[in-house]
C-alpha cells in the first residue's frame, strides 16, 4: 500500500494524537502502581499532607488509566483531549520546581490542545484496509 494513501487517511491525526497521549497516561499509572517510590515525589507536600501519598497515588493513577480509556474510547474526544491538557498543566505547575524534566509535557499539552481542535466528527481510519 502507498504511504501516501495511508498518511492521507481522514480521521488518521486524531488516531495518533489519541494514541500517543493513551500510551503516556498508561506509562504513567502502570509505572506508579509498579514502583510507587518512584512517583510519589511529584505530588506537592501540600497534597501528602492532606492525603496519604500512596493513596493519592493509586488514586491518580486510576484517574489517569480512566483518561487514556476516554481517549482511546473515541467518544467525545475533545473533551478528553482537554482534561488531559489541564491535567498535564497541572503536573507541570505543581512541579514547577523540577522543570528541567516536565517541560517535555509542554509538547504533549500542545499534542492534546490539537486533538481537541481537531474536528470531532471526523471518522477514524480504517486500519484493515
Amino acid at each position: 500500500m502507498d504511504l501516501r494513501k495511508i498518511l492521507d487517511r481522514p480521521g488518521l491525526p486524531a488516531l495518533l494524537l489519541r494514541l500517543g497521549l493513551a500510551t503516556i497516561l498508561l506509562y504513567a499509572a502502570i509505572g506508579s502502581f509498579l514502583d510507587p517510590r518512584e512517583w510519589i515525589g511529584y505530588f506537592p507536600a501540600f497534597m501528602t499532607n492532606a492525603i496519604n501519598g500512596d493513596v493519592l497515588l493509586n488514586l491518580f493513577s486510576v484517574y489517569e488509566l480512566s483518561l487514556a480509556a476516554w481517549l482511546l474510547s473515541g467518544v467525545h474526544v475533545r473533551y478528553a483531549a482537554l482534561l488531559t491538557a489541564a491535567t498535564l498543566g497541572g503536573i507541570i505547575l505543581a512541579n514547577f520546581n523540577l522543570f528541567a524534566i516536565t517541560f517535555r509535557d509542554i509538547a504533549l499539552i500542545f499534542a492534546a490542545l490539537a486533538l481537541a481542535a481537531l474536528d470531532s466528527k471526523m471518522p477514524s481510519p480504517d486500519i484493515k484496509k
